[in-house]
């Protein structure tokens, strides 16, 4: 597992502090001096080596969000009320007063609640949360004006760049996370990522058929000829592969090594290979499922199905009920499919610029809600994407009118409230 973390040159002593603890991860260490060097470096990173996961501040991250793959597990620093609480204390200990304070990028609910802990005056206290759109110059600006404005002494700031300018004019603390916090977060994101590999290694089961081409097919021969070319494929070379009947062969493997043998479900040259080779028609399908019984049996189905195409060609289904297909032999257009959805939605999903697969199953979870509002983060949970990924779904779902504002929720007693959204895809599939 390799984790990426984009720090300030003046932090990789508590980030490294911090990681002492997390054994059989790889860390590429993304140091930046400037917050201008941030995307430079991190297009950098992602260019030279894969990583299964970052772990980067709010300004790194909305210096570099625009390089992010959307299917990259990020993590978002974000200071707890306790490292809050420990940078007054220091204060206190330094012999500075308490109040008046001027914060910068905490969370002003985290802020509220420190303040009320501690008991002191909320007038003292300036906070001015993080926005990615607010400059350096901007918040240095609110600094300035907040202690003219209250006398106050000192300013505790999360931004690098803002306490370097502010550092001849006052007193400031800099408010990186503790220990416990940034440990806590890069333990999160290294479960997060362990997460996503076990579903990708989810088992799976794939079936090739002969097709039955007449009387003159000795369907024997041309078996262990697809038995062979298959022993023989390099993708398939961790898999177990065996004699199924008289017309096929059964190959169980791990799901990410069927997605990378059909480039994420898109094309399977093994099928133009037999018919190239052994002059034979060859249908295959996947099963994805929780035993290996299960698997077999879904393959079996999606396998039927395949020769039903006029060319060679694959399905996958999986248990959750998704279909897709057909997976071409050379790699051509494919159709997307959840289970049988008709016309209507695939009219819409090209209006709305998804897949059908993907409107099928916002369709399938809109059923589920039964009329309740969800959440981005949840959105995306169910998906199986990640909480950026639901964001920006949510945001297209918007555009075209498929989801409708529904207020918001506090999940935790910090952060922001999470906004709720109902989703409407049900009507629209009707009128269209």
């Amino acid at each position: 597992m390799v984790i990426g973390l984009v720090i300030h040159a003046s932090h990789r002593a508590a980030f490294e502090d911090a990681a002492r603890t997390l054994a059989g991860v790889n860390l590429e260490w993304v140091v930046y001096g400037h917050e201008d060097e941030v995307a430079v470096r991190v297009d950098d990173l992602l260019a030279r080596r894969r990583v299964d996961g970052l772990l980067l501040g709010p300004v790194p991250y909305a210096k570099c969000r625009h390089l992010l793959p959307a299917d990259l597990p990020v993590a978002v620093l974000r200071s707890a009320g306790l490292d809050l609480a420990l940078a007054l204390f220091r204060a206190s200990a330094r012999g500075w007063r308490p109040t008046p304070v001027s914060i910068d990028t905490y969370d002003a609910r985290t802020v509220d609640e420190v303040v009320r802990a501690l008991e002191l005056d909320p007038a003292q206290v300036s906070c001015l949360p993080y926005d990615r759109e607010q400059s350096v110059a901007e918040t240095v600006a609110f600094h300035r004006e907040a202690l003219a404005r209250t006398g106050g002494e000192y300013v505790i700031s999360l931004r690098t760049a803002v306490a370097a300018q502010l550092r001849d004019e006052t007193r400031v603390l800099g408010g990186l996370p503790g220990p416990a916090t940034l440990r806590a977060q890069l333990h999160e994101l290294a479960l997060r990522v362990q997460s996503k590999r076990a579903s990708a290694l989810r088992f799976a089961a794939g079936v090739f058929l002969v097709g039955r081409s007449g009387p003159q097919l000795d369907l024997d021969r041309a078996r262990v000829g697809l038995l062979n070319l298959l022993l023989n494929t390099p993708e398939f070379g961790d898999a177990w592969i065996e004699n199924r009947d008289r017309r096929g062969v059964v190959v169980l493997a791990h799901q990410a090594l069927f997605e990378e043998a059909t480039s994420s479900w898109v094309s399977l040259p093994a099928l133009r290979q037999a018919q190239e080779t052994l002059g034979i028609k060859v249908a295959a399908g996947f099963g994805v499922g929780a035993s290996a019984r299960s698997c077999v049996h879904l393959a079996e189905r999606a396998a039927t199905r395949a020769e039903q195409e006029e060319s060679p060609s694959a399905y996958l289904i999986e248990d959750g009920g998704v279909i897709i297909g057909p997976m071409s032999a050379a790699g051509a257009s494919v159709a997307f499919t959840y289970r049988e959805h008709g016309a209507e939605l695939e009219r819409l999903a090209g209006e709305v610029g998804l897949s059908a697969a993907t409107l099928s199953r916002l369709a399938a979870i809109e059923r589920a809600q039964m009329g309740r509002a969800i959440s981005p983060s949840d959105l995306a949970q169910q998906l199986g994407i990640t909480d950026p990924s639901g964001r920006r779904l949510i945001r297209k779902l918007g555009d075209s009118g498929l989801v409708e504002v529904e207020g918001s929720t506090q999940v935790h007693r910090r952060g922001r409230p999470a906004r709720l959204y109902r989703l409407r895809i049900g009507p629209a599939i009707g009128r269209s």
